[in-house]
């Protein structure tokens, strides 16, 4: 009997909270789903990011579909209870997991299959592909000028752990997102003697949580509105809520809160860069400019000699090796559609986990598996039910 595109599998690439979240979905509606993961576990990102980590997003709103997360998890998940979730996650909904298998280029077939061209010469052939390899994908250096003359110690904040190695050291932190400011923080409060933080722009600073109303729930509650009237919001609520630290380096914003979001900018979540920086233990210097032997020059034209430097200057989704032969990528390397939208030229192609809404990731990417998993339940549940 001649086999159809029906009768091949759906492909996750990615084992992390995207790629599990689809495949769950998926076998939930009678969809087989495999799960290629390059490494030898799933969740592997998170497993590798800095020890302090916890969730910004609330417990309730984090758990992928069908899988609540334990109360003795708390309100906001540390890094490691999320490794641990993640894998129980996989062995409650009995995924199907083939680990140690990178998927290096995707084909489309002529009769409308995918081909994945994988590790050790292998040869998939699914009915669909969903691409899940994160959002935070290659850590993605500056093209500093005099950067490899420089001979300093430099890292990634991907290496960084935490601050014990660090402790009674001069460190230089450059950007401040969420990950360049809570890893300054954490110098900080673990012994550092000097910590710095590079700003290029001005963040929005949020407090996580207010009277117990978590900013989160407020992402959520905005994100249909007028971005004028979240912006005017916002700075009233700054305002209020975040003290104003111009004295200490740092003034506030000229571009509003949503405006900066729209563009790509996440507020950054305070987990103690306020009281840190009020407090004099994170002084905030100007952007970096380029680097000379031994020493970093910032824009204002000072010149520093920290001893180590960690660059929180965020990642490369990295898919143009994987699919940029297919023109799904937008010009800066993203899909152009995420969730259950495949692009008008690649039919059965879907991107999850691709965005940063303040709504929370983990969020839509629940919300985007559920949709996924419908849309391609769609000619199965057909099937079944004629043959019944």
């Amino acid at each position: 009997m001649a086999t159809t595109s029906h009768d091949h599998p759906v492909y996750v690439i990615g084992g992390g909270p995207g790629g599990l979240a689809a495949a769950a979905a998926l076998r939930s509606r009678g969809v087989r789903a495999v799960v290629l993961e390059k490494s030898d576990a799933v969740g592997a990102s998170w497993r590798s990011h800095y020890d302090r980590l916890h969730l910004h997003t609330t417990r309730r709103l984090s758990a992928l579909p069908g899988l609540p997360m334990p109360r003795s998890f708390g309100r906001w998940v540390a890094r490691a209870d999320l490794v641990r979730y993640l894998e129980k996650y996989a062995e409650f909904h009995e995924l199907e997991i083939v680990t140690g298998v990178e998927v290096d280029r995707v084909e489309r077939a002529d009769d409308g299959t995918w081909l994945l061209h994988a590790t050790g010469g292998r040869r998939l052939t699914g009915r669909a592909v969903v691409v899940a390899t994160g959002f935070n994908h290659t850590p993605r250096l500056p093209d500093w000028p005099g950067l490899e003359a420089y001979g300093g110690d430099l890292l990634h904040a991907s290496a960084y752990r935490n601050p014990e190695p660090y402790a009674g050291k001069d460190v230089l932190v450059v950007g401040v997102g969420n990950t360049g400011a809570e890893i300054a923080a954490d110098l900080a409060e673990g012994g550092a003697a000097r910590v710095r933080l590079a700003v290029r722009t001005v963040p929005h600073i949020v407090r996580r949580s207010t009277a117990g109303w978590p900013a989160q729930r407020t992402g959520i509650l905005v994100r249909r509105l007028p971005v004028g009237l979240v912006d005017k919001c916002g700075e009233l609520m700054a305002r209020l809520a975040v003290p104003d630290l111009s004295a200490h380096g740092l003034p506030r914003p000229d571009t509003g809160l949503y405006s900066r979001v729209r563009e790509g900018a996440i507020p950054v979540q305070d987990v103690g860069l306020i009281d840190a920086i009020r407090a004099g233990r994170v002084e905030p210097v100007a952007a970096v400019e380029s680097f000379e032997p031994g020493k970093v020059v910032l824009a204002d034209g000072t010149h520093l000699s920290p001893d180590s430097v960690i660059a929180a200057t965020g990642y490369r989704r990295a898919l143009e090796p994987l699919l940029g032969h297919l023109d799904v990528l937008d010009d800066r390397g993203r899909p152009r559609t995420t969730g259950p939208k495949s692009p008008p030229n690649a039919a059965g192609l879907y991107f999850t986990g691709f965005t940063n809404p303040i709504s929370g990731m983990l969020r839509e990417i629940a919300i985007d598996a559920e949709r996924i998993a419908k849309h391609l339940a769609k000619p199965h549940e057909k099937r079944v039910a004629s043959k019944g």
